[in-house]
Order: C-alpha cells, then structure tokens, then sequence
C-alpha cells in the first residue's frame, strides 16, 4: 500500500537541503543595487553591527551629496564617517558619541550638529525600537512612559504627542509615531542563500528595523549555510528570507565591533578591537587626520578584503582569542602591576565608592531586586554594590540595555558593554525587556544608577544639549531609567558648570531621582521634597572643618544649597572598596 505513494512523497514531502531564491553576492554590489540617495537607512545594531558595509557605503558614495537620513541606535565607531563625510541630512537616533576609553561627546557629531549641516531628531533608547515596532507591525504609533515631560517631548511634537488614557486610568501616555525606513543593513553570524538569517543574543534593538523597513534588508554575515542548517537552529533565526534582498558573506564584518557564539560555539567569535576604537576616538579630535584615516582605511582599501589584510592576522586572531570567555583572566595578570595598593585615594574613587554605598543602602531599604546603570562612573557604582550585597548573601541583578540580565561584570574592563560579562548573564534577550519590562515595566523592582553632563536642584538631568551650538551625546537609556525605575541615584562629577540652577536641555526628568551623589558630597530628597538637601560630605577632602567642607560644596554649586542640620562626615574609603574599584578599572578610564 505504502509503495503506491512512493512517488508522491519523494516529489512532494522530500526537505531540500538548500532552498529559495538565491540571493548571495558580494558586498559591493549589494550596496550598489539596494542603497539609493535620498535613503532613509537604518543601520541595525544587535550586540553586533554592519560596519564593513557602512564602510561600503561611504567608498561608493565619496565625493556625492546622497542626503541619506540615518536611523541608527547610536552614533559611535566608525559610523560617524558617513557625517564627517558629507552623506547625511538628517540622524534619528538615541546617542551620538564616544564609548570607548570612555563615554563622551564625539566631535564629529558635535560639529555638525552644531553647525547645523546635520538635522538631528533624539530619542530615548526604549522610544527607538517602539517607533520601529510601530512601523513594523503597521498600527501607525506605540504607547509608551519615557520621555514625558522631557525636551524630547517638546522637540519630536511631530512624532510624539501625550494623551489621556482612553480606558480611564488617569494616568497621561505618550504615544510614539511608527517610523518605517526605506532600507535596513543588519550583521548577522550566519544565513542561507535565501537569506534567512541567524544572529546570537543579546539583541539590544532587536530586528524591529528590519521588519519596520519597506525596502528590504541588506544582510552581511560571518559564514554562509544550508538551508537544512537553518531548520536545525531555526530558534536562532531572527529575520526570514522573505525581507532580505541580499546576502554578503564579510567575515569580521562587525569590527571594530564584535560578534558572538554563545549556543553556536562552531562559528569563531572575535571581540570589540578596544586599541583601534580607541585611536579612532582621539582621531576624531582632529579633521585632518579623520580625512586621512577614511584614505587609509576606507579609499584606499578597494574592499573589506583588503580592510582586514590592512588590520593583519595577527590582530585578527588576538581578537579571536579575546572572545574566550576567561580571557579577562589573561587581561588582567597584564594589568595587575598598574592597580594601586595604597590606601590613598582620589575624589572620582571616593564619590563612586559613596555612589555605591548609597546604591547598596537603598536596595536594601526598598527590596529592589535590579540594577539598570549607565555608563562609566555610574556603572562602577552599580558593580560594587552588586558585590558588597552578594556578601551579605543579598542577590541583585545587574541589567545592561543591550539585552544582558544578571550579568557579574569580570574585571580588568569597566566598559559597560563589555563582550567579557556575555557569559556570565542569566538570561541574553532585548532592550524592550531589560528596559521596557524588567526597569520600566508596571512589576519591575529596579533601581537606576546614571550618570549625566549637567543637573540642576530637582533632579532634572541633561545629557543633550549644553546650547544651541554645543550637543553632548543624548539621552542613550537615561531617559527611560528615570521615568521607569521606582527611584534613581545620580553620580555626577561637582563644578558650577555641572551643578546649575536650572538645565539646559530635560534629557531626564528629575521626579524620581532621589539621590545625587557628587565628588565632594551626597544631596538627597528629603521628606518629599523636590529639590535636593545636602545631608553628606567626604572626609579627608583637604578642609580642616566641616564648615570648610561645606562652603567649598556651596562654592562648587549652581544653586543656593540646603543643608542638613545634621550633615554627616561619609567615612573614608576601605582598601577592600578602593581594591575592588581598580581591579575593574586597572588603566583608570573612569577612576583617573
């Protein structure tokens, strides 16, 4: 009987081992056919991003006027060549700046932007990838809580608008425009011809850009598989064929980023190039020499073959090796001999230990159970505390944007987005979990820590816009940690400049931020106040008095403080604080 349906079954029911339109070619000519000026490009940024066709972009496009709006979740690396270059009209983003040695402004951005050559529409880092949900499952908006109340709310009325609740809360919503780009470009670690499309988490941004995008998406990727390879780990498989117009293999086609291989150790990872991200930086200081580097790196270079031939094989394998997940091991017998014994101390070590302290205090008082922190000083903060309370046998988890959650940050590098800590996460998913759910959603327990360029008595944060002509790098996630998370501390360095009466620009509001600490004291919100008492300063920072102390913190702030009437001396560093501080941070990025 079964013999009768032989036939049938072999021609019908048999699995190809490849399938689909074959859509492979090289990465010239996928950019050739699919970018057009005039473009709305989104630029996907998983834990991974395209940069080798970024690269491509701009080789083919030198010396042009292609007006390209950019939708990117961040302007940093690489990517802020297609500025400097004279490709962009317009950026909608979340932050434009510097991440690695440490996070700042980006003068390339700053120049442009002040200059007005670029237009630039900011958004917060859980807004971003709502806009694109929008878009991609075609409602038209998406609601959200972040950035009421903000600048943003203010500059983005086109796309953004806040309403009453419709079911009868009365609680005020915003609601976010869906956005739909004209193309995406997104690295994967693996597809088929077809062009679906295997990427390991986290996945920061997700794919909402892709899906959202109304022209397809250009795909790169590490190595090329069958379609029966894509079955096997179609869990992993996070954009199908149907929306991919091309597939370019360019191995290493993420650096200076990186890529991962958790759950798919056959494929080799490689690690963020922290040497060239950090030469790249400096060059970005100076015009000229960011003219030659893109001769160098980009003109010069026909392909991203011979990119990588230029970047060498012995940098090529030490990033390999890099990835290892005990290679902070290695990094840090190197370091060991520039981490500092003494017991001495600087006012960044004193504030950030404080930070922690008061972090840890908090935790405990209120029962929190995550930590969401920004970077550099206030994800220092967030470190020591996780590890003092997990003495006490208290477990807090640490939360990253990208995706990470309960990650125990390895030392040797206080980079917050350290590929290092992947491997010890609980769980590796998006943002809108570890931003939307886990510190912003109605049953999160979080607490955030963040750091910001100015802040004013209430709390109100800036990390945007000093003036017209002078931006600083945008919100990143600190405007959707201060309008989530059940309370805020803020670890800000202490000048006139930085402490002001009142912000230039809300990046944040100051609602729930109910701590600030500084280099020379703590301010809290007493009683329900809203604005800040001085109720700590530091020992030993070289006043005789307490009344010294005091008026020097007076001195060094833009508002008329209020003290406590009981100001308190906060104690001085231990060694075990001051050793744990610069195991995480040996070349002092941050503690210097």
């Amino acid at each position: 009987m079964a013999g009768r349906f032989d036939d049938l079954i072999k021609s019908t029911f048999e699995i190809r081992e490849n399938e689909g339109e074959d859509k492979v070619m090289s990465l010239r000519e996928a950019i050739e056919r699919n970018v057009k000026a005039g473009a709305k490009i989104h630029i996907g940024t998983t834990h991974c991003c395209p940069l080798a066709a970024v690269l491509e972009i701009a080789r083919q496009f030198y010396g042009k006027k292609p007006h390209f709006t950019l939708i990117v979740r961040g302007i940093r690396d690489t990517s802020v060549i297609l500025i400097h270059m004279g490709l962009v009209k317009k950026v909608i983003t979340t932050f434009s700046g510097n991440v690695y040695p440490s996070y700042g402004p980006n003068p390339v951005a700053q120049r442009a932007y002040g200059r007005k050559e670029v237009e630039l529409e900011d958004w917060s880092i859980l807004t971003f990838p709502l806009m694109l949900m929008a878009g991609a499952l075609g409602v038209g908006f998406m609601p959200t809580n972040s950035i009421i109340g903000s600048t943003m709310e203010e500059d983005n009325k086109e796309s953004f608008t806040v309403i009453d609740d419709p079911f009868g809360s009365g609680r005020r919503i915003g609601l976010l425009k869906a956005l739909n780009p004209d193309l995406s470009i997104v690295h994967g670690l693996a597809a088929d011809r077809a062009g679906n499309t295997i990427l390991t988490p986290p996945y920061s941004e997700s794919l909402w850009g892709a899906k959202a995008s109304t022209g397809g998406a250009v795909v790169t990727v590490e190595r090329l598989v069958s379609t029966d390879f894509i079955r096997e780990h179609s869990h992993l498989v996070k954009l199908p064929g149907y929306m991919v117009n091309s597939v370019s293999v360019v191995p290493l086609g993420a650096h200076p980023g990186g890529v991962w291989n958790q759950g798919m150790e056959k494929f080799e990872a490689y690690a963020e190039d922290y040497a060239f991200m950090t030469e790249f930086t400096r060059i970005c200081g100076d015009p000229e020499a960011l003219d030659a580097w893109i001769k160098e790196w980009v003109l010069d270079c026909q392909s991203f073959e011979e990119y990588k031939a230029k970047l060498g094989y012995d940098r090529i394998l030490f990033l390999k090796g890099n990835a290892d997940r005990d290679a902070w091991r290695y990094q840090l017998d190197a370091l060991e001999g520039m981490i500092s014994e003494s017991e001495e101390y600087n006012a960044t070590e004193m504030m950030v230990i404080a930070a922690a302290r008061e972090t840890r205090d908090r935790i405990l008082r209120s029962n929190y159970k995550t930590v969401l922190a920004g970077a550099g000083t206030a994800n220092l903060a967030a470190w020591l505390a996780k590890y003092q309370l997990q003495k006490e046998d208290y477990i807090v988890e640490l939360m990253v944007e990208l995706g990470y959650y309960g990650n125990a940050p390895r030392p040797a590098e206080p980079f917050l987005l350290n590929f290092g800590n992947f491997a010890t996460c609980k769980m590796l998913t998006e943002t809108l979990d570890t931003r939307g759910v886990f510190a912003c959603g109605a049953t999160n327990k979080c607490i955030g820590v963040l750091g910001g360029g100015q802040v004013d008595r209430y709390g109100n944060i800036n990390s945007t816009r000093i003036s017209e002509d002078l931006y600083l790098t945008g919100s990143g996630g600190a405007n959707d940690v201060a309008s989530g998370a059940r309370e805020v501390v803020l670890v800000m360095q202490q000048s006139q400049r930085r402490f002001v009466e009142k912000v230039a620009y809300i990046t944040a509001p100051g609602d729930r931020v109910r701590t600030l600490v500084s280099s020379l004291g703590v301010f809290e919100k007493l009683d329900g106040d809203e604005e800040f008492t001085l109720t700590k300063y530091f020992a030993n920072s070289g006043f005789s008095s307490k009344e010294e102390a005091v008026k020097n913190i007076k001195e060094n702030c833009g508002w008329d403080v209020k003290v406590s009437e009981d100001v308190k001396e906060v104690p001085v560093p231990t060694l075990e604080e001051l050793r744990l501080l610069r195991v995480f941070d040996p070349k002092k990025n941050y503690i210097r």
